[in-house]
């Protein structure tokens, strides 16, 4: 432990002398009230400290305590259902003990201490065990049972197990290591947020976070265990989409990152997300949710601190073997923190005044999420996939942070302002945006959707395109220029974009689409494509073509719930069939009439 004085505060960063015995990273208690606080720069026995607290009154003279550890968290039953501030505090018991306002200097332990959670063992006496092996089971909420872990570090003999109901400090476990010293294990371990979590093998994304989405499924998917960017201007739409995610994304548990946000923004998302009905077990969506709360006008310091605490988390359940959702919403918050302490910390600036290190720190952040072999006998396999939304100031995606997280990440969902003004949700530019991940994930669709979805999906892309081409010839010159072939690309195109990509996240059905219904979709709407063609070929009249009655019945397929697809897909495609095989020989009557 070391002690030192403070010589100078500027803001949330504060200087302290005597402090040579201190380590990188430690965390220290800043004067009278023991504000938190963590190391960040070295200088001889001088220590630059950035304060996740207000350091208003604190003057020069003020000790300055090193603990001696790096700031952790604590990973154990009582996670789920819990708000945590940047550095998870809890905030309700925050608020049962000093009141609406977070008071300064407060100390409340992250999982509590008082609670019993009944621990069933899954090891016996005399048991081998390792790191990552599993050594008894708490069900946390009726979703999500928590698996309790041997931690890292620790191997050898079971000497005893309890069965019963205990607090997450009381010893569960005795383990003999091999060097005769015996571990005492309890239900919770602490882990270091800045280091990422061991394990034992990284595997290779082959299959997609199915999102219910269509504009994500079909066109641009992620990869479970992928990584993904949603930049945008305000009001495009980021929000509301991680929202869409967290719901219905094909994840197990969903930690949300709340960094920087307004706070009526996270005020929505804490009362909305416990109302919230879990699709998967008709629970509340927080019952398997963790969520951290860190908003703008909260000190800058702790903004820097919440995504690391928030994939620490997420790290421990994909440890676990579940898939988790992780969304950081949003980086540009994080990254304008870190430009804040780098300022005061007197870095030389990179680029917009944003530190040096800026890529490289994104990519320690992003590089976390994978699809992993956990620690142990066992070896789980979890995924965990992060989504970060990043806010670039007027929309324009060529500044340094949204550069930066596009040169790491593998999927850019490109939200557009301008369809957010027209209504059209999820607001993501199909023209920018792209997922690399396609070829990769082509073999799982082709086995667990069908062979031609891939082909469906490239021919959907390619229509969209060739319109945004055909569009600008007809602001120079009118539609009427168009050969029928083309506008009736431009007719199918209209049908992909309203009928198929548009999706009424408040609408009951057509808020969640499963692959198999988006696949039926996507084939309605282009085998009208290739009918009409060809109808058009043999002389069936255009107008007659685009105002078919069938139609209407193919743009109302997305409100057809789930287990009517089949019958109502067959029913759709035969009156299709139906009504341009009449339209053909009806004009094949009144030409054979006219001669």
């Amino acid at each position: 432990m070391s002690q030192g004085k403070i010589v100078k505060v500027s803001g949330p960063l504060v200087v302290a002398s005597g402090m040579e015995s201190a380590d990188m990273f430690d965390v220290v208690r800043v004067g009278d009230l023991g504000l938190i606080g963590e190391i960040i720069e070295m200088r001889g026995d001088m220590a630059s400290i950035q304060v996740y607290e207000e350091t208003a009154g604190i003057g020069p003279g003020a000790p300055v305590v090193s603990t001696g550890a790096q700031l952790s968290v604590e990973l154990g039953p009582g996670l789920i259902e819990t708000m945590y501030d940047g550095i998870q505090r809890p905030l309700e018991a925050m608020r049962e003990k000093a009141g609406a306002n977070i008071t300064r200097g407060i100390s409340v332990p992250s999982l509590n201490r008082e609670k019993k959670w009944e621990f069933v063992p899954a090891v016996k006496p005399g048991d081998l065990v390792e790191a990552g092996d599993i050594i008894g089971t708490v069900q946390e909420t009726v979703v999500v049972q928590q698996k309790i872990m041997v931690p890292y570090g620790v191997a050898g003999t079971v000497e005893s197990i309890e069965n019963g109901s205990f607090t997450v400090e009381d010893v569960v476990c005795r383990v003999k290591k091999d060097d005769g010293t015996v571990a005492s294990l309890t239900m919770m371990q602490k882990w270091p947020v800045r280091k990422g979590r061991p394990y034992k093998e990284k595997l290779v994304p082959e299959m997609p976070l199915i999102t219910g989405q269509r504009v994500i499924d079909t066109l641009f998917p992620i990869a479970k265990g992928g990584v993904a960017a949603i930049p945008g201007p305000f009001g495009s739409g980021k929000t509301v989409t991680q929202h869409q995610l967290a719901k219905w994304a094909d994840a197990d548990i969903v930690v949300y990152i709340g960094c920087g946000e307004r706070g009526n923004e996270m005020t929505d998302v804490l009362m909305e997300f416990p109302e919230l009905k879990d699709p998967r077990s008709g629970e509340s969506l927080m019952k398997r949710t963790v969520l951290i709360a860190n908003t703008s006008d909260m000190p800058v310091a702790a903004r820097e601190a919440s995504i690391y605490t928030g994939i620490t988390i997420a790290e421990y359940f994909r440890d676990m073997g579940y898939s988790v959702a992780l969304m950081a919403d949003s980086t540009s918050r994080w990254a304008e923190a870190l430009r804040e302490m780098s300022g005061r910390l007197e870095e030389m600036p990179g680029e917009e005044g944003y530190p040096a290190y800026l890529g490289s720190r994104l990519a320690q952040f992003y590089e976390r999420a994978g699809r992993t072999i956990s620690l142990g006998k066992e070896g789980r396999m979890g995924a965990l996939s992060a989504i970060g939304a990043v806010s670039p100031p007027g929309g324009d995606i060529s500044e340094p942070v949204s550069q930066a997280t596009l040169r790491i990440v593998k999927v850019f969902w490109c939200l557009d302002s301008s369809l957010a003004y027209k209504r059209h949700f999820p607001a993501i530019n199909w023209l920018q945006s792209y997922s690399l991940y396609v070829d990769r994930l082509t073999k799982w669709y082709e086995d667990h959707v069908s062979g031609d979805f891939p082909k469906l999906r490239q021919e959907a892309i390619m229509l969209l395109q060739e319109e945004a081409e055909l569009d600008e010839i007809v602001q120079l010159v009118g539609v009427d220029a168009l050969s029928y072939e083309d506008r009736m690309k431009l007719e199918v195109s209209k049908s992909i974009r309203e009928d198929y990509l548009h999706q009424n996240s408040f609408h009951e059905v057509d808020t969640y689409t499963s692959l198999n219904k988006q696949f039926k979709m996507l084939k309605l709407i282009l085998g009208y494509y290739e009918l009409a063609k060809e109808a058009v070929t043999k002389g069936a009249p255009f107008g007659k073509l685009t105002s078919l009655p069938v139609r209407e019945a193919i743009g109302r397929f997305k409100y057809i719930e789930e287990d009517r697809i089949e019958a109502a897909y067959e029913e759709t495609m035969g009156r299709l069939r139906s009504e341009i095989a009449d339209l053909i020989s009806e004009e094949a009557e009144n030409d054979d009439e006219r001669i």
